[in-house]
């Protein structure tokens, strides 16, 4: 099943209310303190990532039994099929962080068809915020109280143009490495932005930076509602090549890419990420 623009608006709304409740399932989670366990890859997972995958996986089979559900918490390579529709979901973006007591904590929702995002919504519940695409308008609106949601009129977000010369540079909030830092010292940035999760994308969807070079390992589940709301909101994402952003990659394994707002075309040749395959953030 595929759905056309007028049945993802249809949907917004719905969907919204799904990452909003697996936000405060989280929250609700936080407050008693979240049991830990460890994945074999190494990373941790907490039940309130799993309960939080519950609500999203119930919620969306009922909103469209048909369009399969890639989560990160479910999926498995032995039963990927690789459809051409379909949910790409991370019910705890930044799952270190939010054990840790930060606040840059993401739920996200996207919608794939045909190897692109094409609906994104990413909720923070800490900052009681949420950014949210449906392919037409990129939008935030807020809770003044995230466990009695009201939420207020959406606010319509657009990047700004960027500059090609020192930009704003979106960077993780753990420490870069060595190759990362090195290409920054190239563009030389106009200043940095520290910001955990997917709300990397949603400070270049509001205009707030311009670049956001990723050179280490990311998975689809981590970046795909972020691309969805930024380039509606008029920027973009590419790879090595300089080619779009694609999904249904083997294993779901993202290669190193650059996101940022709007800028004139061609990209300068400096901000395409550095081809060097070490290890970095």
């Amino acid at each position: 099943m595929r759905l056309d623009q007028n049945q993802r608006q249809s949907l917004m709304a719905s969907v919204e209310q799904l990452a909003m409740d697996a936000g405060l399932r989280i929250l609700d989670i936080r407050a008693k303190g979240a049991v830990v366990e460890t994945k074999p890859d190494g990373s941790p997972v907490s039940n309130a990532d799993l309960a939080a995958d519950a609500i999203i996986r119930d919620g969306l089979n009922r909103l469209t039994p048909s369009i399969p559900i890639i989560s990160e918490e479910t999926w498995t390579e032995d039963t990927d099929d690789d459809p051409d529709c379909y949910w790409c979901v991370d019910p705890l973006d930044g799952t270190r962080g939010f054990l840790n007591g930060g606040r840059d904590f993401t739920v996200n929702i996207a919608l794939i068809d045909n190897k692109h995002p094409v609906l994104g919504v990413i909720m923070a519940p800490a900052h009681q915020m949420i950014w949210f695409s449906d392919g037409q308008i990129a939008a935030k609106r807020q809770w003044d109280n995230p466990h009695h949601p009201d939420p207020t009129p959406q606010q319509i977000i657009t990047t700004r143009k960027s500059p090609p010369d020192q930009p704003v540079v979106v960077t993780t909030m753990s420490r870069r490495s060595q190759i990362l830092q090195d290409w920054l010292d190239c563009i030389n940035p106009g200043d940095y932005l520290a910001v955990g999760s997917s709300l990397k994308f949603c400070v270049l969807a509001e205009g707030k930076a311009d670049l956001y070079p990723r050179i280490g390992t990311t998975m689809e589940w981590d970046t795909a509602a972020g691309q969805a709301i930024l380039e509606t909101a008029g920027g973009t994402m590419i790879d090595n090549n300089g080619q779009r952003f694609f999904y249904g990659k083997a294993g779901r394994k993202n290669a190193r890419f650059s996101a940022m707002g709007s800028i004139s075309a061609p990209i300068p040749a400096h901000w395409h990420p550095p081809l060097s395959d070490a290890p970095a953030t």
